[in-house]
């Protein structure tokens, strides 16, 4: 597999449709999300914090994996499974694609031919809203310093500047 590209190189496609049509591309990569609902699906818990992006951009698959990962392994480890429910809200629909170029010596003139070239699909990211929730996790009042401190981990791992919102329970915190 090759190696991951730096964000920049890849183009911002936030302001036009969401590029999905996977028939007409040969071999789009697979999702890396394993689960988007965790720990106690059935039980209503009283607060519910939220990941919040700062800005709009696109995700990959792999770094939301990584966020959700962090962040369930902290609150199984800290709560209990039956403690919380954690779910992440944004699917990664969006692909994207790379115009392979040659390098070393005399490379520069054979990668000229190709300007605007299709490309080939090495990825697929979740497109994000400015202000759109991507996490958000119910707990007891018990569990909200742990529950928020899974989110400023998870926020770690993505390629946004995040905060943390309390939707439901702010009276039972204070």
């Amino acid at each position: 597999m090759a190696g991951k590209r730096p964000a920049k190189t890849f183009r911002n496609y936030n302001s036009r449709r969401a590029y999905t049509k996977r028939k007409y591309m040969g071999g789009v990569p697979g999702n890396k999300i394993v689960h988007h609902d965790m720990g106690n699906l059935k039980a209503e818990f009283p607060v519910k914090l939220s990941l919040e992006a700062g800005e709009a951009c696109q995700i990959r698959d792999g770094a939301l994996e990584a966020g959700r990962i962090t962040a369930n392994r902290l609150l199984v480890k800290m709560l209990g499974v039956q403690n919380f429910h954690m779910k992440l809200r944004v699917h990664p629909f969006q692909v994207i694609r790379e115009n392979k170029q040659a390098t070393g010596a005399g490379a520069d003139r054979v990668s000229q031919g190709m300007r605007q070239a299709f490309g080939k699909a090495v990825g697929i990211t979740a497109k994000v809203r400015k202000g759109q929730k991507i996490f958000t996790i119910s707990t007891e009042k018990e569990g909200f310093l742990t529950a928020k401190d899974a989110l400023r981990r998870c926020g770690m791992k993505l390629s946004t500047p995040v905060k943390i919102v309390v939707d439901e329970g702010q009276e039972l915190i204070n």
